[in-house]
């Protein structure tokens, strides 16, 4: 028999989602910010020779250059002010949780709750400016030194630096803006939405080799065939989970002795959910977004490193999925799974996993559960990662159909669902409280019988 909760998601419709007055508000105001940052997408940094741009970024949309538009929404192939994206602000983010996870006193303020939060987020907006400060300087040397500037100089390396910069902490702010006033991850809404936008102009492309001849016809088909399975797999993975039986003891409240309840504790299979694939990305892009515009004038060190961690490169592969890996089990076990906390909550509710003793026991057989499902979570992610990824490096076909941007899709958009449904549930609570209210109301009016 379906539960309350289950009855109520079924009986939602549009006439209930019209009268959620704060989740429409919530929702308008979310892709009111969205469209701020496509159009910011469009406004071109100050001193940059555009049809020198856009001979360069049409070799390189099969590389580098290709993944890094996606990452920023086609910003960089349009040098618009957002052309660094969100990237510095999740690499300072990767910074900071690794030294919470290995610095004591970070530790301790993470414990501290609300104000150690709020400490935590500002050392990440002061890591997010001089990353992108240091990206902005590199990214406009290497501009000049690709003859992509129309007056190279110190003015146009300061009015590029402060502008990137500029456009990156606007794009953190309005990401936290989303986060907090809106719907969904802003920072993950932000790179899903650059993903959607850009990827009608992908299709086309991808067609137009097709019809060029530059891919026989079986390719283009292997290829939408592989894009439906590995989105098909994707939903799959993502909507599996384990539930762990808990219950609940008998409790006696004044005379009477309630009977102990039954629940299950769920636990996805892969709980990190697209933020290992993110963070990956963002540090295979990080050292080399300095060198992706400066053509020929490639440093020795910096042109070996694109040549051994280029897309479809044995090291790029083994170091993209060593990362995923890494941060799927790093992310469950610090962020989105703490397993003590999750151990003291129920011991707290006096619910208990049966056979397990509440306390540290749980905690152990929580690590016991979740480490075994993360093994099955990490070689997912780094499988519909790296698969699409080799088809397209050897096709040289567009980077919106790797398996990482199939991957942000899915997962950014069944959570941004799950939370609009998460908010009509709770308005439709809201009214069923309202209606009892008034009901008790009504019957205390009537005058009382001896």
């Amino acid at each position: 028999m379906a539960s309350a909760a289950e009855q109520m998601a079924a009986n939602m419709s549009w006439g209930a989602f019209g009268k959620a007055t704060e989740l429409r508000q919530r929702i308008l105001f979310t892709l009111g910010l969205l469209i701020v940052y496509r159009l910011g997408t469009y406004i071109p940094v100050p001193g940059i020779d555009a049809n020198q741009l856009r001979a360069f970024m049409d070799q390189a949309q099969a590389g580098l250059g290709g993944v890094l538009n996606m990452f920023t929404g086609g910003a960089i192939s349009r040098m618009g002010i957002f052309a660094l994206g969100i990237m510095p602000y999740i690499s300072a983010s990767i910074i900071v949780q690794l030294m919470t996870a290995m610095v004591p006193a970070l530790e301790q303020l993470k414990k501290e709750g609300e104000q150690g939060r709020k400490k935590i987020n500002q050392y990440t907006r002061y890591g997010t400016v001089v990353l992108a400060t240091f990206q902005a300087y590199g990214l406009a040397a290497s501009l000049q030194a690709g003859d992509l500037a129309t007056n190279p100089g110190w003015f146009f390396m300061a009015t590029c630096v402060i502008t990137l910069v500029g456009g990156t902490m606007f794009l953190m702010w309005l990401g936290e803006q989303i986060t907090a006033r809106g719907i969904g991850n802003g920072i993950s809404l932000i790179i899903f939405v650059g993903i959607i936008a850009e990827l009608p102009a992908a299709l086309a492309q991808f067609f137009e080799q097709g019809r060029s001849g530059a891919l026989s016809t079986p390719m283009i088909l292997g290829v939408i065939i592989m894009l439906l399975g590995t989105l098909t797999f994707v939903v799959f993975m993502e909507r599996a989970l384990r539930k762990i039986h808990i219950q609940y003891p008998r409790r006696q409240v004044g005379m009477k002795v309630y009977d102990g309840g039954s629940s299950h504790l769920p636990v996805k299979v892969n709980p990190a959910g697209v933020i290992p694939a993110i963070f990956a990305s963002s540090l295979l892009l990080l050292p080399t977004t300095l060198a992706t515009f400066s053509g020929s004038e490639t440093g020795p060190v910096m042109a070996t490193i694109l040549a051994y961690f280029g897309p479809g490169q044995p090291l790029y592969l083994l170091f993209f999925a060593a990362m995923i890996i890494f941060f799927t089990f790093f992310y469950t076990f610090n962020v989105s799974f703490k397993t003590d906390d999750v151990a003291d909550n129920l011991k707290n509710q006096n619910g208990f996993v049966p056979g397990i003793r509440p306390g540290k026991k749980t905690a152990e057989y929580l690590d016991y559960v979740v480490t075994r499902l993360l093994v099955v979570g990490s070689v997912y992610l780094a499988v519909v990662c790296l698969l699409p990824e080799i088809v397209r490096a050897n096709l040289s076909i567009t980077a919106y159909f790797g398996g990482t941007s199939i991957l942000i899709i899915v997962s950014v958009g069944m959570d941004t669902v799950q939370q609009i449904q998460s908010h009509l549930l709770a308005h439709q609570y809201e009214g069923l409280i309202e209606k009892s209210q008034l009901r008790g109301r009504k019957r205390k009016k009537g005058p009382a019988r001896r």
